[in-house]
């Protein structure tokens, strides 16, 4: 529910932009800064918020993170202004890598050590179904009922996350020995960075695509905007499907996933550029996509619970740091080639780079980790 209620929030904005910049008197691009805000908060508040709560009891930081999700998105909805709405956006990003870092945590630590892929793959979930369910279903009402309805509809997604956690979430103790220059020590470790690394390049091939999914489909394939919707479905169903699969291949093994994803998502981002001309026959790669994507999340998401060692809760908050940078590197390259008028199609071949340089740090940190099990 945590997920669910989080994924809504994130990608919610993206549908209801036009409504958004008029109510708050801007225009539709510097309303898009409303978008990043909520990134700068989740790179921001993921490791700040990890370093001061490492030593709290996990359920107790776990309410405390939702409680002020919910604050933060109440704050959104009774925004009077630009400047506000920025502010409130930021806040209400500040504990989406914190509470799905902890949450992973708590999942995994309730599952059988043969589990545990699947436990945090369930944590995950919620943010797939949410792109399913909760953006259509928010975006449907922010345009009928006005935008603020949808962050109040978040808001009290995340109260009933509050209630649903303590009332079902066991006692979880935290890192009693944490302490700040304890969990600062984790960036100390080249396999954290070169984890995060592989999430912020790796996995803004996917964010490539995404951003420009509506033109491409419109002047590339030659759809209509009524076809937007369902190739938006068929992302959403990717991310479910991608995320189940992700912990059942993790529990075969976790660097194999990430090999697995790294290049599934450069062939099939390659396939994507090829194919998009030809309109509905793109439906299933976009399926894809977000399958290959998926795989990444997850695993990436186990891995940095492993490498940080001591810092645990500093290191599976970091994943969705390094995911929203990939958010925005995606994003970016892919509007400097439309810029440079390489067209519509060329940001899947900038994913294509990504998704290869995520892979070639992957290598590196495959290598590394080999050598160090060898000399151990």
């Amino acid at each position: 529910m945590g997920g669910f209620a989080i994924g809504t929030t994130e990608f919610v904005t993206m549908g209801l932009l036009p409504q958004i910049a008029d109510g708050v008197d801007v225009s539709i691009p510097i309303a898009g800064h409303v978008i990043s805000a909520y990134a700068v908060g989740v790179v921001v508040g993921a490791p700040v918020l990890a370093f001061f709560g490492a030593r709290l009891p996990r359920r107790g930081l776990l309410v405390a993170l939702m409680a002020a999700f919910a604050v933060g998105n109440a704050f959104s909805a009774l925004a009077t202004s630009y400047d506000s709405l920025m502010l409130a956006r930021f806040f209400s990003g500040l504990p989406h890598g914190a509470y799905f870092g902890v949450a992973s945590l708590v999942a995994a630590s309730m599952a059988a050590p043969e589990r545990r892929g699947r436990a945090v793959a369930m944590v995950m979930l919620g943010l797939s179904v949410a792109n399913v369910v909760g953006v259509p279903a928010a975006t449907w009402m922010g345009q009928h009922l006005g935008w603020r309805s949808a962050f109040w509809t978040v808001a009290g997604l995340g109260l009933v996350t509050v209630a649903m956690v303590r009332a079902f979430v066991p006692a979880c103790p935290g890192n009693p020995n944490a302490t700040g220059r304890r969990e600062l020590a984790a960036f100390h470790r080249s396999q954290v960075w070169l984890t995060l690394l592989i999430g912020a390049i790796g996995f803004g091939g996917m964010f490539a695509v995404y951003t420009y999914i509506a033109p491409t489909l419109e002047e590339v394939g030659g759809l209509s905007q009524s076809a937007v919707p369902v190739f938006l479905l068929a992302f959403g169903l990717g991310m479910v499907f991608g995320t189940w699969l992700a912990g059942e291949l993790a529990d075969w093994s976790v660097f194999g996933s990430l090999f697995s994803g790294s290049i599934g998502m450069a062939v099939v981002l390659l396939l994507f550029a090829a194919v998009s001309p030809y309109g509905w026959w793109a439906l299933p790669l976009v399926f894809l996509i977000t399958v290959t994507g998926s795989v990444l999340v997850v695993n990436l998401q186990l891995r940095l619970m492993v490498v940080a060692g001591d810092a645990q809760t500093l290191g599976a908050a970091m994943n969705h740091a390094s995911l929203n940078v990939a958010n925005a590197l995606g994003a970016w390259l892919g509007g400097l080639v439309i810029a440079a008028g390489w067209g519509y199609r060329s940001p899947a071949l900038v994913g294509v780079a990504l998704s290869l340089g995520g892979l070639a740090v992957l290598m590196v940190s495959w290598s590394l980790s080999r050598r160090m099990s060898y000399a151990s």
